[in-house]
């Protein structure tokens, strides 16, 4: 198994006043020639957002955008004809294939909105856009990595699909726990993203907003040494 471990901290950030982000790959003005992308993932933005603001409307092609609300809400209007509120514990996505216009606000004007949000490169171009957005706030089980996103192409089980054969798992787990995690495909990799807690995988200690990627295997094993949260990122590779 290979793996490489980047601390919270070897983020890229940028402060506007109304956004505080934190970048896991090169974005807007951090480069990082190291952190480019790994496999078809090629964003994971950690914003919070001022109450009242947002990002006005704005213009994507051919990215699976994913968007996950930690604590507060968003509201969002695209140009498909969806307006919506996505709240803690929903997930959000889009594709935006042949193209799409989108806005996105903190739906509140007094509190701060923390929410992830991931671009996947698709595997296949200038499809219709889609939309989905679902809540699973009831589904997730202790001790359990739940499938929110999933490919096109597989059977989803009640997960949101996306244009690429990639899966987005959810987990809270209780200190001691321990998890196996096997893998859709061989020719995937896995981006371990820790939103809470402190977890062990392969001798590697993963602290708050910590990450792991890993590859060349088929299975890990994680061992939580407090109560945590994850988020897994399985993409193909090349």
């Amino acid at each position: 198994m290979d793996k490489i471990y980047y601390p919270s901290h070897s983020r890229g950030t940028a402060n506007y006043g109304w956004l505080d982000a934190n970048y896991s790959f090169s974005f807007s003005n951090f480069y990082d020639p190291e952190k480019l992308q790994f496999g078809k993932l090629r964003v994971l933005n950690d914003d919070t957002i001022k109450g009242g603001t947002g990002f006005g409307t704005h213009a994507h092609q051919n990215m699976e955008i994913i968007t996950i609300p930690l604590s507060g809400s968003l509201r969002h209007k695209d140009s498909m004809g969806h307006e919506a509120v996505i709240k803690s514990g929903e997930v959000q996505v889009m594709s935006a294939g042949t193209g799409v216009e989108h806005s996105e606000f903190n739906n509140n004007s007094n509190e701060s909105l923390n929410m992830l949000q991931l671009w996947i490169l698709p595997e296949k171009h200038n499809i219709a856009p889609r939309y989905g957005q679902k809540d699973f706030s009831q589904l997730l089980k202790a001790n359990t990595l739940t499938t929110v996103v999933a490919s096109l192409e597989s059977e989803p089980n009640g997960a949101l699909q996306i244009n690429q054969n990639a899966f987005l798992y959810l987990g809270e787990f209780e200190e001691n726990n321990s998890v196996s995690h096997d893998l859709k495909s061989k020719d995937n990799g896995v981006y371990v993203f820790v939103i809470e807690g402190e977890v062990e995988i392969d001798n590697q200690l993963l602290q708050k907003r910590d990450a792991l990627s890993i590859s060349k295997t088929v299975a890990f094993e994680m061992k939580f040494k407090q109560a945590s949260k994850l988020l897994l990122i399985e993409v193909p590779l090349n």
